[in-house]
């Protein structure tokens, strides 16, 4: 794969840099900002460089057209203090107006252009609208960094299309990126243990499947494990169930003992009386969901303490262990305490860990971790699934 040091000599070239800046927001307040910090690498050392920096990227999902709640203003604001320099801002992606902040650039500035997904092009399904689209983005441009992680499984115009148009390579960030996920698929330190959670099954039924042929222990919470514990046969009253899955999910734990993968599922779990931060709880046994006194209308939110113990024992004995999506519904006290324990057994054992991206990143701040207490913490949840898929990545491969 082509990176930056492919490039050349880059002093008074126009680059534009792919980020991938869709952060959180709360009104006009970034609630995490780790995107914004993990993008800062690359476009530092452009501007050491002498480059004249233009960061183009999306935020949320505008459909095709200017939307005030997903500009990228609050990231500019952002991406001055963290860079401490003056960082340029314009209300288009195209256009005379982006073009003539483009023109004034000098040695080492930098400029944010608004919103890539404010217009249509970026996402169209037409690849030759996208085509015209990069085209525009391409304009007066000399090379192309593709630094935007989450979004490297996507063929979107700033993605692909993009990439092929001007001489291109891969930022620090992505680069990072790729040789954390090969640590993890090419000859990974054992035992190798995989921990996945979120709501559904079905989001990581590729993911599981690839997986089974290459890890020692798998680790399943979330709401995605009430359709494991209906598979055995477990009435699991109120709680999220993807009725489809439970052949898949039955034909995943008979793979898993063929292989000798061990499965660890909860052995206990925290059932509310209602999806709200302030219902009553109690603590039942897996097996038994519909013993809590909430009976059939009990809802799981989150693995208990029994098992969160067990969990963070597994991961403890793990010498590489990959972690996607939380335990629990974190964002309600209650029911933060299996995510937060995983976290916490990540950031104490001695082996290489990784928290996937999306909302295992979003917990594992929000619960008060520092991103140095883990080996890494991706940027991209979706786009690193794909990869331990075995899928190939448009993204990368324009660049390679």
């Amino acid at each position: 794969m082509r990176t930056l040091d492919t490039l050349g000599d880059l002093r008074s070239r126009t680059v534009v840099v792919r980020c991938d800046l869709n952060v959180p927001l709360d009104g006009e307040t970034i609630t995490d900002d780790g995107r914004v910090r993990a993008s800062l690498a690359t476009i530092r050392e452009l501007r050491e460089a002498g480059a004249r920096v233009v960061l183009i990227s999306h935020l949320g999902r505008p459909a095709g057209a200017p939307d005030p709640r997903y500009s990228l203003r609050p990231v500019a604001v952002r991406m001055v203090e963290l860079l401490d320099a003056p960082v340029g801002f314009v209300t288009e992606t195209v256009g005379p107006e982006a073009e003539a902040a483009r023109a004034a650039l000098g040695d080492g500035d930098v400029l944010l252009l608004e919103n890539l997904r404010f217009n249509p092009g970026e996402t169209s399904k037409d690849a030759e609208e996208r085509r015209a689209f990069a085209a525009e983005l391409a304009r007066g441009a000399d090379a192309f960094v593709s630094d935007g992680f989450g979004v490297v499984h996507r063929r979107q115009a700033s993605v692909t299309e993009l990439a092929e148009l001007l001489p291109s390579a891969a930022g620090r960030l992505v680069a990072a990126e790729l040789e954390v996920l090969q640590r993890l698929t090419v000859n990974p330190a054992r035992p190798y243990a995989v921990a996945l959670g979120g709501s559904k099954v079905s989001d990581k039924l590729g993911v599981i499947a690839h997986l089974l042929e290459r890890v020692d222990t798998l680790l399943v919470g979330g709401g995605m494990v009430f359709t494991f514990l209906a598979a055995q046969g477990h009435r699991i009253g109120a709680s999220l169930l993807e009725a489809d899955q439970l052949d898949t999910v039955r034909g995943y734990l008979a793979e898993a003992e063929r292989r000798g993968v061990r499965i660890i599922l909860p052995t206990d779990i925290v059932v509310a009386e209602a999806f709200a931060a302030d219902a009553a709880l109690a603590v039942v046994p897996a097996d038994d969901i519909e013993s809590s006194p909430f009976g059939a209308a009990g809802i799981g939110l989150d693995i208990g303490p029994e098992s969160a113990r067990a969990f963070a024992a597994a991961i403890d004995d793990a010498a590489t262990v990959f972690w996607n999506g939380p335990m629990g519904v974190f964002e309600m006290s209650a029911f933060a305490a299996g995510t937060r324990a995983v976290a916490q057994a990540l950031t104490d054992t001695a082996g290489f860990t990784v928290v996937g991206g999306g909302d295992s990143a979003a917990a594992v701040r929000a619960l008060g971790f520092a991103d140095d207490r883990f080996g890494h913490i991706s940027t991209g949840g979706g786009a690193s699934l794909e990869y331990l898929e075995g899928k190939s990545l448009p993204g990368l491969e324009v660049l390679a």
